[in-house]
């Protein structure tokens, strides 16, 4: 997950509706209005009212929005968080959600599938940024010819190191490891430095740690599961060098500390503490450590997943689809919304002269919607622009996206990760554990649960 999984929403009534009533005749709306007549469109994830900055700049974003379109009327939905798991899939079911519903990646295939949202395909032509958009993102809302929805935030792992135990270790923090031998080598001089230091830090519970086994393994070029989801593809030569190679750092070299079974706070409190040197994670860990753990920005650095170069990351985000009860007026307007709202450079989401004037941390190189293109570049140029943390601390991460694509979690993904908790677990604990045994275990265990997978 990008640390945060952020829970937006809001009631916005402005009464522009009205406004947009009294317009009377359609050659008065602007040029590239939804409708001829006036639209409400209802959109999930709005900021909370606990969250007051950003619930400040959806309602500034909507008003603009209105003005610029007064035949629509933007109603915001404020829940939080934006997805409850309790009542999501019932929603879905009955048909009740808004009009633009907001999605994890990693629901979208199975809401297609059940025919839960609507295909957009003869309408997502309106949206001009959807060519410039990288394929790996925009494949998520796509089934064959079909669209179902636009994306608003993506991310993928990397390699997260403290840039200050870099510089103590005689390590440039500006040329971070490429290969896994280049993090076996550091992570040695970081732990060197004296007790309670560790070079390398890795998760083994709490399915945090199946979840890191994966990303390492994707990284390397292999895959959690078969192309059609129904059998477990781990148990190979890919995945015996991810165990291999975090046995080799932790009973060889020493270089991984003697506390194990760590979950996710445990990483992120000892990156905080400046005794940790390197650990997976998204370019947002960052901002967490930042945030809850007594970090600083400038001691951080975030490069790609080593060897990941030319394979894949581990990756994830949200957007919104659309309801199927929702008419072609309201799908209209919704895209004119999510364009200005989630895509535009310099706008909504990518407003980061106001961000910076609010007080928040401008810079992380995510969401990465669109690579290398021309809007992608006008985004990177703004971040740089407005930057309250140093951009340049993120440069490696954002060089090697060109050369990486993203890839989703498996099917069943916490069932899996818990079954790889073990193997995870037991190289980290066991100096003479059997990777072989381990990896065919949680293959038998993980074809049962696959099996199920309806």
């Amino acid at each position: 997950m990008t640390t945060a999984r952020r829970g937006l929403s809001l009631l916005l009534v402005m009464g522009l509706g009205l406004a947009a009533a009294s317009c009377g005749t359609d050659d008065k709306k602007p040029a590239g209005d939804a409708a001829g007549g006036p639209v409400t469109i209802t959109v999930g994830c709005e900021p909370p009212k606990s969250n007051p900055k950003e619930r400040e700049a959806w309602e500034a974003d909507v008003a603009t929005f209105q003005k610029a379109h007064p035949n629509i009327t933007v109603q915001g939905k404020d829940a939080f968080p934006c997805i409850n798991p309790d009542t999501f899939q019932a929603k879905l079911a009955g048909g009740t959600q808004e009009d633009v519903f907001y999605v994890y990646y990693t629901d979208v295939r199975k809401i297609i599938e059940k025919k839960q949202g609507a295909d957009i395909s003869q309408y997502v032509g309106s949206v001009g940024a959807v060519k410039d958009l990288r394929p790996d993102v925009m494949g998520v809302f796509r089934d064959g010819d079909k669209t179902y929805g636009l994306p608003r935030n993506n991310y993928n792992m990397g390699l997260v190191y403290n840039r200050k135990l870099f510089t103590q270790a005689g390590l440039d923090p500006d040329n971070p490891p490429k290969t896994w031998d280049d993090v076996r080598a550091a992570a040695k001089k970081i732990a060197a430095l004296g007790p309670g230091y560790v070079g390398f830090g890795e998760y083994s519970a709490g399915n945090t740690g199946g979840w890191h086994f994966a990303a390492e393994l994707y990284a390397r070029g292999g895959s959690m599961v078969s192309d059609d989801g129904k059998t477990a593809a781990f148990n190979s030569d890919q995945g015996r060098a991810v165990l291999e190679n975090l046995k080799k750092m932790r009973w060889d070299d020493n270089s991984m500390g003697s506390k194990q079974l760590l979950q996710w706070a445990d990483l992120m409190r000892m990156l905080g503490g400046g005794k940790l040197g390197m650990m997976i994670g998204a370019p947002d860990v960052v901002q967490s450590v930042n945030n809850d753990f007594k970090g600083k920005f400038e001691d951080y650095g975030v490069t790609a997943v080593p060897e990941s170069g030319g394979q894949s990351s581990l990756s994830g985000g949200d957007g919104y689809m659309f309801n199927p009860k929702a008419s072609p007026e309201k799908i209209k307007a919704g895209l004119q919304w999510l364009e200005f709202h989630e895509l535009t450079p310099g706008q909504g989401q990518f407003n980061y002269q106001r961000a910076k004037e609010q007080g928040r941390p401008v810079g992380l190189p995510i969401p990465d919607l669109y690579g290398n293109s021309a809007p992608g570049n006008q985004i990177n140029a703004l971040r740089k622009q407005y930057a309250t943390v140093p951009v340049d601390n993120f440069a490696p991460y954002v060089a090697a996206q060109g050369n990486i694509t993203n890839k989703l979690e498996p099917p069943k993904a916490q069932e899996l990760y818990a079954v790889l908790d073990v193997a995870m677990s037991a190289v980290l604990t066991r100096k003479d554990a059997d990777i072989n045994k381990l990896l065919a275990d949680a293959e038998s265990k993980a074809n049962k649960i696959l099996a199920k997978n309806t």
